[in-house]
This record gives C-alpha cells, sequence and structure tokens, in this order.
C-alpha cells in the first residue's frame, strides 16, 4: 500500500431564517441572505486554514445544485494522524463555535478511505469480476 486517502462529506444545510427571529419580525429575504453570506464566509475562512496544513490533500465546500441553501464539504487527508490534527487546530474549535449558528437540521457526514495497491499484489490477486 502507497497511500491512504480519508475522504470525508458533509452535508451542511444553511439556516434559511435568522435564529429567534418571526416571520413578521424582519424581511425574510434580507435574513436569508445574510444568513447564508454569513455560512459562506465561515467556509471560506476554514478552508484557507485548512488547506495550509500539512497532510491536507484537499479540502473545499461546494453549494448543492438542487438546494443552494446547502453546503458540502469534501476533504481528503494523506492519514488518519493528519485528520486527527486537523480536529485539534484553532480553526476547526472556531468553525465548530459558529456552526449552530448557521446550520439547520442534521449534518451528514461520510467517510470514505481509499488505497493504492502495489503493482505486483495487484497482478497476483486481480479483483473479482463485477456482475450486474
Amino acid at each position: 500500500m502507497k497511500l491512504l486517502n480519508l475522504a470525508y462529506t458533509l452535508g451542511i444545510p444553511i439556516i434559511a431564517v435568522m435564529p429567534g427571529a418571526a416571520q413578521g419580525d424582519v424581511d425574510m429575504e434580507t435574513a436569508m441572505a445574510s444568513c447564508r453570506e454569513e455560512a459562506l464566509s465561515l467556509a471560506r475562512r476554514m478552508t484557507e486554514a485548512t488547506q495550509a496544513e500539512p497532510g491536507c490533500i484537499s479540502y473545499d465546500f461546494y453549494v448543492g445544485l438542487s438546494d443552494p441553501n446547502t453546503l458540502m464539504l469534501f476533504q481528503e487527508w494523506e492519514s488518519m494522524e493528519a485528520l486527527m490534527e486537523h480536529f485539534q487546530t484553532d480553526h476547526m474549535d472556531e468553525f465548530l463555535q459558529a456552526l449552530p449558528n448557521v446550520v439547520s437540521g442534521e449534518i451528514i457526514t461520510r467517510r470514505y478511505a481509499v488505497q493504492t495497491i502495489e503493482e505486483d499484489q495487484e497482478e497476483a490477486s486481480p479483483p473479482p469480476p463485477v456482475i450486474h
């Protein structure tokens, strides 16, 4: 095995209404835009800080096509140790403290481990055929 990549995705639903605001109290379009911009700014800061970390292969947020108020985070790490170090950073702490102010609903996390196989191992034991 040459490299272990850890990939995580997170689905983050952005709050559509400012916390504690009743519909008659504020202009809903303005409130939604403000909260969405806050979430995007938080994501930009987290991306910039994380991409500078040792062991970070990729780290970026994406806006959902079917729901522009959902952010998807895709991240890849060289090792579990690098990911664990990431969880201990100041910017991760700040991100986690700010996240409840911009999230509405459940955050969905998925983890994928991708391994490369040495060429000689690949020849010795080919993968089983896929039958549909």
